[in-house]
């Protein structure tokens, strides 16, 4: 194992090296290093995931069972539903732009410029334009023409509150029937004097029951594809 080691040459970094291509070696590396530290904000903010996460955290409080499904079972979720729906994009940024750069036929500049056109097609779908124009308009920005007339920095944040509008409009239709059968329950109990027992004992297991019938997780999962 010491021997297996001992034969791999690792590159030296250097920032105060003299010669150009070390130099560049090692600002690409920093700038990869940066990119890989960003991936969760960018898989959050650029991608359907937040959407996802939320509709699907208001299910759970909806139903008021605390912690089930725990945490970890919807952030597994909705990151398998974003994959789900994203892999199109995805494919489309690693056939223009990843697999020419692996092979040398374009620059890293350009593979970056082909990696945000799907990206932000998508990002600009889901977008309202009202939101959009509360960033450009704050940076001065001219009304932009076209999709590369509009940067990211613009972008993404618009994207960003344009995904929790949506999330909490579907979350607020799925608390409706939930709210409904809180407030049935709540009147039966006082209607029968029982004041001190807790509404939300009793409803639980009938809104678990209605969800379980009309098959809510299938119903929500539906809902959120056919929003994209």
């Amino acid at each position: 194992m010491i021997e297996l080691f001992s034969m791999i040459q690792i590159p030296a970094l250097d920032i105060f090296s003299e010669e150009p291509g070390d130099l560049t070696a090692t600002v690409q590396l920093l700038l990869l290093l940066t990119v890989l530290s960003l991936a969760p904000s960018i898989l959050i903010l650029m991608t359907c995931f937040t959407r996802i996460v939320i509709v699907l955290s208001f299910v759970r409080s909806g139903l008021a069972t605390q912690q089930m499904p725990p945490n970890q079972v919807i952030v597994g979720l909705a990151l398998f539903l974003t994959f789900f729906i994203m892999a199109p994009i995805f494919g489309e940024v690693n056939e223009n732009a990843l697999q020419p750069l692996f092979e040398g036929e374009i620059s890293q500049e350009e593979a970056f410029d082909a990696a945000t056109i799907p990206v932000k097609e998508f990002m600009a779908k889901h977008t309202r334009e009202k939101d959009l124009a509360l960033f450009m308009g704050y940076a001065g920005m001219p009304r932009p023409e076209t999709l590369d007339d509009i940067p990211l920095t613009a972008l993404v944040p618009a994207f960003a509150i344009s995904e929790l509008k949506t999330a909490f409009q579907i979350g607020f239709m799925i608390f409706v029937p939930f709210l409904v059968i809180d407030m049935v329950v709540a009147s039966v109990l006082m209607s029968m004097g029982m004041m001190m027992l807790p509404p939300v004992m009793i409803a639980l297991p009938f809104k678990i029951l209605l969800f379980v019938m009309v098959d809510g997780w299938h119903l929500v999962v539906r809902s959120l594809l056919l929003s994209f």
